[in-house]
């Protein structure tokens, strides 16, 4: 058996057995919602209602509903869009990178983080959509004969770039997502009392039997599909940054989106994840699972990237100055110091400054902090877009184009609208699967297991007295 070092903090707390964590992580599942859970569901499906009130107003209405004008015609709908899309990128990577990479503290989280993936990708979804305000003719984006009515697209198009680079990320992370689920769903149905639940999770475990040949399997299958997610990862966003790089708009046309847009993607991903699993560790009692290393260890993650997008911030302002192109140099000035300085520094004070705090291991290994700074990083994410998109815009060529960007009622609707329809989602996941990877989870137990380090701990001071009497 192999022995890590003592040093290492154990991964699972308590004296855990297998038959411990089958019951502590089946339990959300098995048993009943608690008050916590059923308010927080209560207040995200009220807002989702909303937001889906003003998505059915805006296609019965028109996109005129939004706060659009002639010079600034992308405002929030492509601003959620990218802002959605960079939280799904953590539960990709943490599932294929680090499981190509042998982390065990992806075990306890990545379940969690491949669910959000799903769901944010869901909502980044929505708002093309609905911006082509004919929802019904959406289909005309794909490559189909032009025997169904509609031409060929344009595949010189970035925008088509992202029908194709989108679908295939969320097609992977979900087949991936649900394959790891299949050995879980199989616990719950051999536990499962009811002849309904029983019949429901047996059609999901695909007849999983748990032989040698099932896991062999399922090992293949998950390092295939890692290594085919991991390159989605830096193509995903580099390709949605691409939208405005392949532009001649001034702040837009530069090489740096693509590293630019991944590292802030990841940044942002991780932030999410950190302010879902903390609040799941504590509504779903899976402290003992979801531990303080493991929110460290995405702290850590939080505090890399955010010092990358720091580095691509300053290197934009050096660029656009050094570069000599007064229109180029104009709109970074406009960002800083023009209408919407409040917004730059608003992004800068969130996304650069804040994340450093995480050098402290005091501020980084406690979850009030790490909590609040996690959604202090997400806002900040979301100016990130919206200083790209709208301080780029509203200033023209022409001063007489000059025009602010103000969001409507709809605008902010449809907005909260999804993160109200995210965390409808994510509640049900967290309350018919199992939010842990269950069956993976007991594969370090007995290297990462708090109970077993310290019986490793024991035998080893027994030998090293033995071997000083013998001495």
């Amino acid at each position: 058996m192999h022995k890590e070092a003592d040093i290492r903090t154990p991964l699972i707390l308590g004296e855990k057995t297998y038959h411990q964590i089958t019951e502590e992580v089946c339990a959300p599942v098995e048993g009943k919602a608690n008050k916590y859970w059923y308010a927080v569901f209560g207040l995200a499906l009220v807002l989702g209602m909303w937001g889906l009130g003003c998505i059915t107003y805006t296609i019965g209405t028109g996109i005129g509903t939004w706060g659009l004008n002639t010079t600034v015609g992308w405002a929030w709908d492509i601003t959620n869009f990218v802002w959605w899309v960079g939280i799904g990128h953590a539960g990709t990577l943490i599932s294929a990178v680090l499981l190509l990479f042998r982390q065990r503290w992806r075990m306890a989280i990545n379940r969690a983080a491949e669910a959000m993936t799903i769901f944010a990708v869901m909502m980044a979804a929505l708002f093309p959509g609905i911006h082509m305000g004919r929802i019904w003719m959406a289909y005309w984006v794909l490559p189909l004969p032009n025997t169904w009515g509609s031409l060929w697209v344009n595949f010189n198009s970035p925008l088509l770039w992202d029908v194709f680079a989108i679908s295939t990320y969320f097609s992977v992370s979900l087949v991936f997502w649900y394959i790891g689920l299949i050995p879980d769903f199989a616990t719950i149905r051999d536990r499962a009392v009811k002849p309904v639940v029983k019949q429901v999770y047996s059609i999901l475990a695909f007849g999983w039997t748990g032989d040698v040949k099932a896991w062999v399997r399922f090992e293949e299958v998950s390092l295939v599909l890692a290594g085919l997610a991991t390159p989605l990862v830096f193509s995903v966003h580099s390709i949605v940054s691409m939208d405005f790089a392949t532009s001649v708009i001034p702040g837009w046309h530069t090489t740096i989106f693509p590293p630019y847009f991944v590292a802030g993607a990841v940044f942002s991903g991780f932030a999410m994840v950190n302010t879902l699993l903390i609040i799941t560790r504590k509504v779903l009692n899976l402290e003992t699972y979801i531990t303080i290393k493991h929110v460290e260890l995405m702290n850590v993650v939080i505090i890399i990237t955010g010092s990358m997008v720091g580095v691509a911030y300053l290197s934009e302002l050096f660029i656009s100055w050094y570069s000599g192109v007064e229109y180029e140099g104009y709109a970074f000035f406009n960002r800083v110091t023009g209408e919407y300085w409040w917004s730059y520094w608003a992004m800068m004070t969130c996304n650069v400054i804040t994340p450093q705090l995480f050098w402290f291991e005091k501020i980084r290994t406690n979850l009030i902090t790490a909590f609040l700074l996690s959604i202090v990083v997400n806002i900040g994410m979301w100016f990130e877009r919206f200083v790209i998109i709208v301080t780029s815009l509203h200033r023209d060529y022409i001063p007489g184009n000059w025009s602010m960007f103000h969001p409507t009622f709809v605008d902010i609707g449809i907005f909260l609208g999804t993160i109200g329809l995210f965390f409808v989602l994510f509640l049900l996941f967290s309350r018919f699967f199992p939010v842990i990877a269950l069956n993976e989870l007991k594969t370090i137990l007995k290297v990462s297991g708090e109970g077993y380090k310290k019986q490793y701990k024991a035998k080893a001071a027994v030998s090293s007295d033995d071997t000083a009497n013998v001495a």
